[in-house]
């Protein structure tokens, strides 16, 4: 059965700096903890096409791929999607924002499906994926709210 998580956090700062620092690719790896490179491979418009390069893993290996990435302002939204799939058969990826009371809701939603050779399967990949998610969502936050303090 695919793989589906579903996970997100409350920011205390504007939507408008959540959204452009969130969607500063360039600034990924000082965003996220686990990437340690982007290069950006074209922009078309509002669609991006870039390589992901991760830190080295426990094992020492090093996870990259290429994804394609859309951002619609007008909707608080972003489609993203794996072109090099690597050990996904699929890997589609939605994040959303809104604002709320106390700041921006940012939601990242994730499909997909593991290869039969893949290291883990659909249920490892999930259990994986909301993990990281709770970090580096927190990450985000924090690094999110400490730039809006300093405004």
């Amino acid at each position: 059965m695919p793989g589906h998580t579903d996970n997100e956090i409350v920011i205390a700062a504007p939507l408008d700096l959540v959204w452009e620092i969130t969607n500063d690719l360039e600034n990924w790896p000082q965003l996220f903890s686990e990437y340690a490179s982007v290069e950006v491979l074209e922009r078309d418009g509002d669609r991006v096409t870039f390589r992901l390069t991760m830190h080295p893993d426990d094992d020492g290996k090093v996870w990259s791929w290429v994804s394609e990435r859309t951002t619609d302002r007008s909707e608080l939204a972003v489609r993203a999607r794996r072109v090099e799939p690597g050990p996904f058969e699929y890997m589609d990826i939605h994040w959303e924002y809104s604002e709320v009371p106390s700041g921006t809701r940012m939601r990242w939603v994730q499909d997909f499906a593991m290869k039969p050779t893949a290291p883990v399967d659909d249920d490892g990949m999930v259990n994986h994926i909301n993990r990281n998610s709770r970090i580096q969502l927190q990450l985000i936050r924090e690094k999110v709210e400490k730039k809006a303090a300093e405004l």
